[in-house]
């Protein structure tokens, strides 16, 4: 495939979404207004995020199938922290540091075992969702009203935001993150590590260290995703984000990640991010039943993974 069209195709499928939902609603204007641009907005904050931590695992040859437990565990724990009268901020800080620490074993687990990424992850998906249970002893945990409520609102205060103080968040952690990618030694690794670990290691480079580093970073940007989370619901659940892991690896592969590692970039990860919104978000207005959107947004993972699988052969 040619390297300019496979830039273009996250923008290509990002305009296909729009067109298509706006010729499909009875009134096309609500589709594209500026508050249903906000909802939009808002709904893609935490895949937009989840997927920048992601995107660096996809292109280090890696995968994260924890995600959904993790958000949902770091959005406890905040929760638990401001109940307790804690400051938001030092509570939302203990979040991603949760985040962070479920990250950071989760690589010391697949380079001290040896064993895959997708099976490391798979069982740490059942223990941060466990812990996150047995933390809120099974109930959802509420919280005072405090400035965390309003990262993730549709409609932010004051309103020359415009969009919610969540959604300036993840354009500027993504701007970093394309930054560090591009132009580091860091970035540069996780590029090599991804195209082929062997050369990685026979080039010098600390492959079991940096798994465990990016593995780490990923889990901060999924514990700041539950705490966007949490922000949405106002308060901390256990049960949240099943299957929110889906979602974010959708996004990365849309957006132009290989499953097979050493390709990806956080533009097109946030395109994809923005598309699988602007899907769910047309399935509504559109008054389609739940299992629809599930229908298409699995479709859609299974084509996109499809097409990276033609892509590299």
């Amino acid at each position: 495939m040619p390297d300019g069209l496979r830039r273009l195709g996250p923008f290509l499928g990002l305009a296909l979404v729009i067109v298509v939902f706006s010729l499909l609603a009875d009134d096309p204007a609500r589709f594209l207004s500026l508050r249903n641009l906000r909802v939009v907005a808002s709904q893609t904050v935490i895949v937009a995020i989840g997927a920048i931590g992601m995107t660096v695992v996809i292109i280090s040859g890696g995968i994260d199938l924890s995600v959904g437990s993790t958000i949902a565990l770091t959005g406890v724990v905040a929760a638990l922290g401001i109940r307790a009268g804690g400051s938001p901020l030092g509570s939302a800080a203990a979040g991603i540091a949760v985040g962070g620490l479920v990250g950071w074993a989760i690589g010391f687990l697949i380079t001290s075992l040896r064993v895959v990424p997708f099976i490391i992850t798979l069982g740490m998906l059942g223990i941060a969702r466990g812990i996150a249970k047995w933390l809120a002893s099974q109930q959802t945990v509420d919280t005072p009203p405090t400035w965390v409520d309003h990262i993730a609102v549709t409609f932010p205060s004051p309103p020359w935001l415009l969009f919610a103080p969540g959604v300036w968040a993840a354009v500027l952690l993504a701007a970093f993150m394309a930054l560090v990618l591009q132009r580091t030694v860091f970035g540069r690794h996780v590029f090599a590590l991804g195209s082929s670990e062997a050369a990685a290691r026979a080039c010098g480079i600390p492959v079991e260290r940096m798994k465990r580093r990016i593995y780490a970073l990923a889990g901060l940007f999924f514990g700041l995703a539950g705490i966007a989370q949490m922000s949405r619901l106002r308060q901390g659940d256990p049960t949240v984000a099943a299957g929110t892991e889906l979602d974010i690896i959708a996004a990365v592969v849309i957006g132009g990640g290989s499953l097979s590692g050493g390709e990806g970039s956080i533009l097109g990860s946030m395109i994809g991010a923005l598309i699988m919104a602007f899907l769910r978000n047309g399935c509504q207005l559109m008054g389609w039943a739940s299992y629809i959107q599930e229908m298409i947004i699995g479709a859609i993972i299974v084509a996109a993974v499809a097409v990276d699988r033609w892509r590299s052969r």
